[in-house]
Formats: structure tokens, sequence, C-alpha cells
């Protein structure tokens, strides 16, 4: 694996959302550093990208509450566990669970595996309320998927802060859990 400015030379076979989160990123003119790997589909294999991309990798976990009318993009540390009770209480919603994956794909276009706070481009509707742990504002970089989960993204963590949420229309809200 090996870590490299911006978005790749070809973006062949490459995904339209994969693509879209370059376009946005270079727009706003965010510089990041790029991975291609084989599929993450586990934290162990996200332990081997963050060895490479030197950055806090964040656990993003997609929840809803029981009625299925809040929803929440939950970014933590990847090595710190995650307790319901804990956010439940701190943002005032009883019952979370983790969202479907169709409302995953709907409102963020994102597919398990692949969520990362960079789907939040496509939440303009405003549905989802991004959650982060207050230990990623910490860092000073932070890894995420570019809304797919054969790459992986470090960028500053202020970037995400004061140009990518307010450029789509996302606050967020600190969580300690």
């Amino acid at each position: 694996m090996i870590l490299t400015d911006g978005r790749p030379e070809s973006l062949a076979g490459r995904l339209e959302k994969e693509i879209r989160t370059y376009d946005l990123l270079d727009s706003l003119q965010i510089p990041y550093q790029r991975i291609d790997h084989e599929p993450a589909m586990t934290m162990e294999v996200c332990a081997e990208i963050d060895k490479v991309l030197d950055a806090t990798i964040c656990k993003n976990l997609f929840l809803c509450n029981r009625q299925k009318t809040a929803f929440y993009l939950l970014m933590m540390p990847g090595d710190k566990p995650f307790k319901t009770k804990d956010l439940s209480a701190q943002i005032g919603s009883s019952r979370l669970s983790f969202a479907a994956p169709e409302d995953m794909e709907r409102l963020l276009d994102i597919t398990p595996g692949a969520v990362s706070v960079m789907g939040l481009m496509n939440d303009s509707e405003g549905e989802v309320t991004l959650l982060i742990d207050g230990d990623v504002l910490k860092g000073d970089r932070f890894g995420c998927h570019p809304c797919v989960n054969t790459a992986s993204l470090r960028l500053k963590t202020s970037d995400l802060l004061e140009k990518f949420l307010p450029a789509v229309k996302h606050g967020y809200t600190v969580v300690n859990l």
C-alpha cells in the first residue's frame, strides 16, 4: 500500500460516488492523501491501513432510533468500544440501533463496509445528524473512505470541520464515549 497525494491518475473502474468525492474535495481545495487497497470490511484490515495513513482511523456507525425517524452517523476512534446506552443518554434518543443498509444507501449513497463522513455530501435533505467522539477531534488528521471501501483518505480534521461540513450543509455534535 502506497500513500499518494490526491485523486488517482486514472479513474477507470472507479465508481461514480468515489469520483464525486474527489471532485468535491478538489473543488473545496481540501488536500488529501489516498491509499488504494483490497476491500476493508473489518477494523483489523483498517488497522493495517492505519499504519500507512498515520492518522486516527474512525469507526463510522450508521444508527437510527426505533421509529426510524432519526438517523445518525457516528465517527469514533476505531479502537474504542461502542456502548449504545452511553450514546443514547448524550443525544436524548433511546433505543438506538444500526440502521438498515437500504437507509444507508438511500441517505448517504454508501453500502455497508464503506460508511464514511464523506457520504454526507449525498444527504442533501439533511436527514442525518453527524456525531463525533471528542477523541477524534483531538487528532490533527483522520482517515476515512471516499464512499467506497477499496480506498482510504487522510485529511486534516480542521478541513473536515471548517471546509467540508459547511460545504455539505452539516453541523456536528460532540459526544464522549
